[in-house]
């Protein structure tokens, strides 16, 4: 039986952590999972906006988000192995119910929107192959519901990974697009900025929807399910890194792709859909074809995630079990969450007249709020030699978490301005 994480067996746990290919393909998964699940129809949308409007100039954005998400995607994923707790269960335990049942509550809500967000994004890319959204839609909330509802962790997590290869579709839509790669080497160094409203509201959503609060809960309570030990952590790092660049290098060719044909020909665009539209007769039907594709495919990975993100976090306040390999008798708050939450996102895409871009508005305001508290949260527990023992974050690593998270907040609170104002 595996030694549960945080405790002195599994300090001295076997030779896991040795750096071997066997020994990573054991470990790897939270981070690659949590990383490119950022790159969700709202990411898609985000970067291909900043791509069109902004050309090649703010990838240096990009970097530095990708950056942010490597800082806290590592710091979530270590508390987690460490405590053997959930992030919205280590809130409670140290900052009390109040806060704790807030945090969830608020979570719970913005999860529930960016759902939609996610199912708005299957329903977007299927009808740009003649596929009608009340087939889609209902199809892919029955799939997603199979997959974590009647698989085991080892067989949910090995087609989540599988599914994350459709991301290959962004390289080469971007590839074919033929871009500039010396202007996209400048933009990606060399900071610079328009003085505009338009550009500020651009850099700050890029860093809110790179980093978001859900992928910071998912994180930390998947190594837990995982039942990662503190020997793993060195391989947990390479693979928090691994889905952080790889997160990075998708928005990357996202950008160079719609800076290549949008931005140089003058069009605008509002969603990720209407970008693989307009490339068929700048770029070809292929990178068309392919942007669509990586559309849907990062849509059902996010679809997938954010329910299971929600039930871990659920569970993780109410103390309930909560495991992909329990069974629903053993885990029924888990599930019944998991379900919930995929019926709502799925339900509220096929309801005519729901305002879907308040919604989605509103869910990206929450994030942006709960963005902050989280980080602030976070760098408190890791702090705590009482829960985090000789792992416990010292003066150099809290300055470096502290100074990212008031980065952030500046970006956040300028996104809930613009957005407001907007």
């Amino acid at each position: 039986m595996a030694a549960a994480p945080g405790t002195a067996e599994a300090m001295t746990a076997g030779p896991r952590g040795k750096l071997t290919v066997a020994a990573l393909v054991a470990v790897i998964g939270p981070g690659l999972l949590a990383g490119l699940s950022d790159d969700d129809p709202a990411g898609i949308t985000t970067y291909s906006v900043l791509g069109a409007q902004f050309g090649y100039q703010l990838l240096w954005v990009l970097l530095l988000s990708t950056i942010a998400l490597v800082l806290f995607h590592g710091l979530a994923a270590r508390m987690g192995v460490i405590t053997g707790q959930g992030l919205i269960g280590l809130v409670r335990q140290r900052y009390g119910v109040r806060i704790g049942g807030a945090t969830l509550a608020t979570l719970v809500v913005a999860n529930i929107g960016t759902t939609c967000a996610e199912f708005a994004g299957i329903a977007a890319g299927s009808e740009l192959f003649g596929i009608d959204r009340r087939v889609s839609v209902p199809a892919a909330a029955i799939i997603v519901s199979l997959l974590v509802l009647r698989g085991s962790f080892h067989r949910v997590e090995h087609v989540l990974l599988l599914l994350s290869t459709v991301f290959l579709a962004y390289i080469a839509s971007g590839i074919l697009a033929e871009p500039d790669w010396g202007a996209a080497a400048r933009g990606l160094v060399v900071p610079s900025m328009p003085a505009t409203g338009a550009a500020l509201a651009i850099v700050t959503a890029t860093v809110g929807t790179t980093l978001a609060p859900w992928g910071l809960s998912f994180i930390q309570s998947y190594a837990v399910d995982k039942k990662l030990r503190t020997d793993d952590l060195r391989l947990e790092r390479v693979d928090v890194v691994t889905g952080a660049v790889l997160t990075g290098v998708i928005g990357f060719f996202v950008v160079v792709a719609c800076a290549a044909t949008l931005h140089e020909n003058g069009l605008q665009i509002t969603e990720a859909a209407d970008a693989s539209r307009a490339l068929e007769p700048l770029a070809g039907s292929a990178a068309a074809t392919l942007f669509a594709i990586g559309l849907i495919g990062a849509a059902l990975l996010a679809a997938s995630v954010l329910p299971l993100s929600t039930a871990y976090s659920v569970c993780e306040y109410a103390g309930a079990e909560g495991a992909v390999d329990d069974s629903f008798r053993e885990a029924r708050t888990f599930y019944v969450t998991f379900g919930a939450v995929t019926v709502a996102g799925a339900a509220a895409v096929l309801l005519p007249g729901v305002p879907l871009v308040t919604i989605l508005v509103a869910t990206q305001i929450l994030n942006a709020v709960l963005l902050v508290p989280i980080l602030i949260a976070m760098i408190g527990i890791a702090r705590d030699r009482n829960l985090m023992g000789t792992f416990a974050v010292g003066r150099t690593g809290t300055a470096i978490y502290g100074l990212t998270t008031a980065v952030i907040a500046a970006c956040v609170v300028a996104l809930a301005v613009t957005t407001v104002v907007g």
